[in-house]
C-alpha cells in the first residue's frame, strides 16, 4: 500500500512537474527584414537549447492606432513568461502597453539614450536585453590601428547625442587620446563645425544621430572630409558603401544569441531590471579601399584579411 501511494505521489509530482515548466515567449517585432528574422533564429536556438518546451508567438507592432487594443489584449490572453522584442519599436511598444511582464529587448541602439534602461549596467524596471552597440573602446583601437599618428579624435554630435560624449572622452583618454567634440545645435552650424575640427583632429569618429546624419548632411560630411584629406570612420557600413574611411558593424544572429541567453535567465528566475545590458560581441570590418587611397591611409594587412566587405 505504502509502495502504491508513492507511486502515485510521484506521478502526481512529475505532471506538476511537467505543467510548471511550459514557457510562453511572446516575440513582438518591429519588421519582417533580413536582419531580424536572423536576431530572433538565434535567440530561439539559445532559448531552446535550455527550454526545450518553450512556444514562441510572434507579432509584429506596426499597427494602426485602431488595432493597438486588440494587440494588447492578444498578447495579454497568452499570459507570457517573457516579451522578446526585436528593434526599437517593437521594444517602446512593450514598454509603453506591459509593466508586469518581463521584457528582453535585441538589436537596439543606445537604450539608455532611447529611455529603456536606466543604464546598462543596471536596467531596473523589467527590462534588459542585447543592445547593438560597439563599445566605445574597441572602436577607438581600431582608428589606432588604421591611423598609426591619431591623438586627437573629432566627434561633431547635437542635443540628442550629448549623453554619449562624456563616457567617450574618459574612454579615449585611456588609450591616450583626445577627443575634440563640437555640438551642432542647428544644420547651417555644420560646414563652420566641420571646418573647425579638419584643422585640430587626426581623424573624425562619428555617433548614429539621426539629427545630423540625414542623407544631405551626411553626404555632405563625406565630401569634405575626402577633400580635406581627413581619416573619417563611420557609424555603419552603409556609410562605408558611401566613402567613409572604414566602419564596424555587427552580426544580428550573435546579437540574438545574446539576447536568448538573457532570456533564459529571466525564464529561470531572474530580475530582469539587475542583469546588464549587453554590447555586440561578434564585430565584422569594413573598409572603403578608394578612400583610403584618395587620402592615403593603408590598412593594415590584419584588418584586409578579415575585412567582411571592400568597398571599391
Amino acid at each position: 500500500m505504502l509502495r502504491l501511494a508513492t507511486v502515485i505521489l510521484a506521478f502526481l509530482l512529475g505532471i506538476t512537474s511537467q505543467a510548471s515548466t511550459k514557457v510562453d515567449v511572446a516575440v513582438l517585432m518591429s519588421d519582417s527584414l533580413t536582419a531580424t528574422k536572423r536576431t530572433l533564429h538565434g535567440a530561439q536556438k539559445v532559448i531552446m537549447r535550455e527550454h526545450p518546451e518553450a512556444t514562441f508567438h510572434s507579432f509584429y507592432v506596426n499597427q494602426s492606432p485602431d488595432k493597438v487594443r486588440c494587440l494588447v489584449d492578444s498578447l495579454e490572453s497568452i499570459r507570457p513568461n517573457l516579451l522578446l522584442t526585436i528593434g526599437s519599436s517593437a521594444t517602446q511598444f512593450a514598454q509603453d502597453n506591459f509593466t508586469n511582464v518581463p521584457i528582453v529587448f535585441a538589436a537596439v541602439m543606445y537604450p539608455a539614450l532611447s529611455g529603456f534602461v536606466q543604464s546598462t549596467t543596471r536596467p531596473g524596471g523589467n527590462i534588459t536585453g542585447a543592445s547593438i552597440d560597439i563599445p566605445i573602446d574597441v572602436q577607438f583601437r581600431y582608428f589606432k590601428k588604421i591611423v598609426h599618428n591619431l591623438r586627437r579624435i573629432g566627434v561633431l554630435y547635437t542635443g540628442n547625442t550629448a549623453s554619449l560624449i562624456p563616457p567617450a572622452a574618459a574612454r579615449a583618454k585611456t588609450l591616450g587620446l583626445t577627443l575634440i567634440p563640437i555640438k551642432v545645435s542647428d544644420i547651417k552650424e555644420l560646414p563652420r563645425a566641420l571646418d573647425s575640427l579638419a584643422v585640430v583632429v587626426d581623424g573624425i569618429w562619428s555617433v548614429a544621430d539621426p539629427n545630423l546624419f540625414d542623407p544631405q548632411s551626411t553626404r555632405y560630411i563625406l565630401l569634405n572630409t575626402l577633400r580635406k584629406g581627413i581619416p573619417f570612420m563611420g557609424f555603419s557600413r552603409n556609410v562605408v558603401e558611401s566613402g567613409a574611411l572604414f566602419a564596424l558593424d555587427f552580426d544580428y544572429k550573435a546579437v540574438g544569441h545574446q539576447a536568448g541567453g538573457i532570456a533564459n535567465r529571466v525564464i529561470d528566475g531572474k530580475n530582469p531590471g539587475e542583469i546588464s545590458v549587453t554590447s555586440a560581441d561578434v564585430i565584422w570590418f569594413h573598409y572603403n579601399e578608394k578612400t583610403a587611397k584618395h587620402i592615403d591611409v593603408t590598412i593594415p594587412k590584419e584588418l584586409v584579411a578579415v575585412a567582411k566587405e571592400v568597398y571599391r
